[in-house]
C-alpha cells in the first residue's frame, strides 16, 4: 500500500505540474486577447469537462501531458500569400493552415495567436516552461530550507572495535592481535551524540572530523550524550597516513608518488540527518540542477543509444541513465515503501518533493528545445518573425507578414514520432532492466 501511495502521490504531482504549465500559457494568452477554446490536462478520451465562458476545461484519460488550444496558432493562407501546395510537405502545411483558420470565428481574426507581436508570442510560449521552473524553485526551497538536506550528524552510527591494518579486509572480525580502536577503547557507543571535543563545543561532523585529524596521538577529553545523560571520557587518536587531495584529486609528486600527511582518527562513523540550509543556497542548487539537466538533453541521442544497448543487450544500465514515467513511478514507490534506519516520514516527504522538483526542471529544460511541437520551437518561430521585421525596418522596406510556421508542421510530426519512439524505448527498458534507488 505504501508503494502504491507513492505512485499515486507522484501522479497527482505530475498532473498538478502539467495543469500549472498550461495555465502559464493560457493566462497571458487570454490577457493579450487570444481566444482559448480548450484547456485540457492529459490526452485521449475526455473523462470530465466543463465550459466556462469561451473555454472548455477538462481532464483526459492519459495523464502524460496536456494542452491549451490557442485559436489561430498558424497564419491563414491569405496572411502568408496563399502559397501553392505542390509537394507533400506543402499539402501538410496547407492542411494545418486550413484547420487553424477554421477555429477563428467570423470577425475575430484580430484575436488569433498569429496576430500577436513577437514579445507577446514569446511570453505566451515561455509561460509554461517558466511555471515549471517556478514550481521547482518553490519545492526545492521547501526541501532545502524547510526539511533540510541529508548530511553527516554528530550522532555516531558505528564504532569500530579494532584498527584494521592497511591492506587488510576491513570487513573481517577483529583478532586478539589487533589494536583496539581509539573510540572503542574510550567506551564510545553507537547512538552517542558528541557534545564537545577537547573542550570545544561540537556543532557539526565536519568540525569534529577536522579536530580529530589535527589532534595527533594526544589524549583528548570528549563528552557525549547517551540516553539523555552526558558522559565524559578521554580518547587518544591513532595517527595514520592519508593522501592529500586537491580539487577532489589525490596529489602526487613529480615522480608520481602520492603526497600524504599524518592525521588522527578514532574509528567512529557518523549517522545522517536532515540539516536545514539558508535560502541563499537555493539558487545555486537550482542552477546546478538546470545545468545538469541541460547537459543530459544536449547528449540525448547518446543517452538513448546507451539505453537501447542495455535494453536489447547484456550491458547494465548506468545509474545516471535517463528513465521514463515508469521509472519515475518506481522511484516514487520506493521512496514511500523502503524501510531503512534513519529514513522516516520527513525524509520520505523531502525525497518526494525533490523528485517532483527534478521532474519540473526536466519539463522546463525539455520544453525549451527549439523544435516544434515543443514550446521552444514556437519561440524560435516568433523570434525569426521579429528578426525579419526588424531587418525590414532598418532597410526601410515594407513590414513583412507573419512567418509561415505551418511550413514547420511536417518537421513537428517527425519530432513527435521520434519522441514517441524514445518514450516507448525508455518504458520498455524500465520494465526489462529497471533502475532502482538501491
Amino acid at each position: 500500500m505504501a508503494y502504491l501511495l507513492g505512485v499515486v502521490v507522484l501522479v497527482v504531482g505530475v498532473l498538478v505540474s502539467i495543469g500549472l504549465h498550461e495555465l502559464g500559457h493560457m493566462i497571458p494568452a487570454k490577457r493579450f486577447g487570444v481566444r482559448v477554446s480548450q484547456y485540457m490536462v492529459g490526452f485521449g478520451p475526455t473523462l470530465w469537462s466543463r465550459t466556462k465562458g469561451e473555454t472548455e476545461y477538462g481532464l483526459k484519460a492519459i495523464p502524460l501531458g496536456g494542452y491549451v488550444r490557442l485559436v489561430g496558432m498558424y497564419p491563414t493562407a491569405q496572411a502568408v500569400g496563399d502559397p501553392p501546395a505542390r509537394t507533400v510537405f506543402g499539402k501538410v502545411a496547407a492542411q494545418a493552415r486550413e484547420a487553424s483558420a477554421e477555429e477563428i470565428l467570423p470577425g475575430e481574426d484580430h484575436r488569433a495567436f498569429y496576430r500577436l507581436s513577437t514579445p507577446k508570442k514569446v511570453i505566451v510560449m515561455l509561460g509554461g516552461p517558466f511555471v515549471n521552473l517556478l514550481i521547482a524553485i518553490v519545492l526545492l526551497t521547501v526541501v532545502i530550507s524547510g526539511f533540510g538536506l541529508a548530511g553527516s550528524s554528530t550522532t555516531l552510527t558505528a564504532v569500530n572495535q579494532c584498527v584494521i591494518p592497511a591492506g587488510a579486509d576491513a570487513t573481517r572480525e577483529c583478532t586478539d592481535a589487533d589494536e583496539l580502536a581509539p573510540g572503542a577503547a574510550a567506551g564510545l557507543e553507537p547512538g552517542d551524540r558528541v557534545v564537545s571535543y577537547d573542550g570545544v563545543e561540537i556543532t557539526s561532523w565536519e568540525q569534529l572530523s577536522s579536530l580529530i585529524q589535527q589532534t595527533g596521538a594526544t589524549p583528548v577529553p570528549i563528552v557525549v550524550e547517551r540516553d539523555g545523560d552526558e558522559v565524559a571520557t578521554t580518547v587518544t587518536p591513532v595517527v595514520a597516513e592519508r593522501p592529500v587531495y586537491e580539487d577532489g584529486v589525490p596529489k602526487a609528486t613529480a615522480d608520481g608518488e602520492p603526497v600524504t600527511h599524518e592525521v588522527g582518527f578514532l574509528g567512529i562513523r557518523p549517522g545522517t540527518e536532515l540539516q536545514t540550509q539558508p535560502i541563499s543556497t537555493v539558487p545555486g542548487v537550482v542552477g546546478d540542477a538546470v545545468a545538469q539537466t541541460a547537459g543530459v538533453v544536449v547528449n540525448l541521442p547518446a543517452r538513448v543509444a546507451d539505453v537501447a544497448r542495455s535494453a536489447f543487450g547484456s550491458a547494465e544500465r548506468d545509474e545516471s541513465t535517463i528513465i521514463s514515467v515508469v521509472g519515475v513511478g518506481r522511484f516514487a514507490g520506493e521512496i514511500a515503501s523502503t524501510e531503512a534506519e534513519g529514513y522516516g516520514p520527513a525524509e520520505r516527504v523531502a525525497s518526494m518533493l525533490a523528485l517532483l522538483a527534478s521532474l519540473n526542471i526536466a519539463l522546463f529544460v525539455f520544453n525549451l528545445i527549439p523544435l516544434l511541437p515543443l514550446d521552444g520551437g514556437h519561440v524560435v518561430g516568433a523570434l525569426w518573425e521579429g528578426a525579419r521585421r526588424q531587418v525590414a525596418r532598418l532597410r526601410g522596406r515594407a513590414r513583412p507578414g507573419p512567418f509561415d510556421t505551418a511550413r514547420l508542421v511536417p518537421l513537428a510530426y517527425g519530432v513527435f514520432v521520434l519522441l514517441a519512439g524514445m518514450g516507448a524505448l525508455l518504458i520498455y527498458a524500465d520494465v526489462v532492466k529497471p533502475v532502482t534507488l538501491g
